[in-house]
């Protein structure tokens, strides 16, 4: 396996769905230096996946101390190739309130997500807000960028998911991008990523539970009964937007 190529191909996929990502991570990298001044941060990329977030820390803040959590053998195999070192990588389930014990001995300047925790429930996302706030140092932020809808737009909203989706599917028509099927069926078919997919498999055997979008406000709100003293939207493109709260 080439994690590289794998991460590169992670990447567009990704882009595919969601043409504005780069902005969304830009915003929340925005704040990270905010946060520090500048500094190389303390960050723990959260359910980060191939580290996408971490790369681009990196890329834009040399020095920075990163951390990747994730579940995913398959995702998490890449992340270790193509950070080659320059992250710790910690296999944990967010599902599970005891996931903080395998992280680093250290607090953070900043924990961002994005794109992962739709697959949480209710209450176990209110929950896991304050899990998170915990591990932050004084003044430090947690940053989650998903799919939330404007709560007063319901009917635009939909418009504008019934356009995105028009587009994406025109896109994948076209051998422009990758669906999210399609890159998984590859990714199995590798025979280096073979037995990860398996393993994958055994985590995941229905899949992914079914998705949870709740608009920004219920966001807003939790994070807020979970104890952090600022609490806002950072950024919004869309029916999707990134709320952050500062311990």
């Amino acid at each position: 396996m080439n994690p590289y190529i794998w991460q590169e191909s992670w990447d567009r996929q990704q882009a595919g769905f969601m043409p504005d990502r780069e902005h969304r991570f830009d915003a929340m990298l925005t704040a990270v230096g905010a946060v520090t001044g500048g500094a190389p941060p303390r960050l723990l990329d959260l359910a980060g996946g191939t580290g996408s977030i971490s790369l681009r820390t990196l890329a834009r803040f040399p020095g920075a101390r990163v951390t990747v959590l994730d579940q995913d053998p398959v995702l998490l195999a890449i992340a270790e190739g193509s950070l080659a070192g320059r992250a710790t990588i910690v296999d944990a389930d967010l599902g599970d309130p005891g996931w903080r014990a395998k992280l680093p001995h250290e607090e953070f300047d900043a924990v961002l997500t994005a794109t992962a925790l739709h697959w949480l429930p209710a209450e176990r996302t209110a929950a896991l807000y304050a899990e998170i706030r915990e591990v932050l140092r004084p003044d430090g932020i947690f940053v989650n960028a998903d799919h939330m809808p404007e709560e007063g737009l319901p009917d635009f909203s939909r418009r504008l998911r019934d356009q995105a989706r028009a587009e994406r599917n025109a896109r994948y028509a076209s051998g422009a991008a990758t669906s999210w099927e399609e890159w998984w069926k590859r990714a199995a078919a590798d025979e280096s990523l073979a037995a990860k997919a398996v393993e994958r498999a055994r985590i995941y055997p229905t899949g992914h539970a079914a998705e949870w979008n709740p608009p920004a406000t219920w966001h807003v709100d939790a994070l807020r009964a979970a104890g952090y003293r600022e609490v806002g939207m950072l950024w919004r493109g869309g029916t999707d937007a990134a709320v952050l709260g500062v311990r």
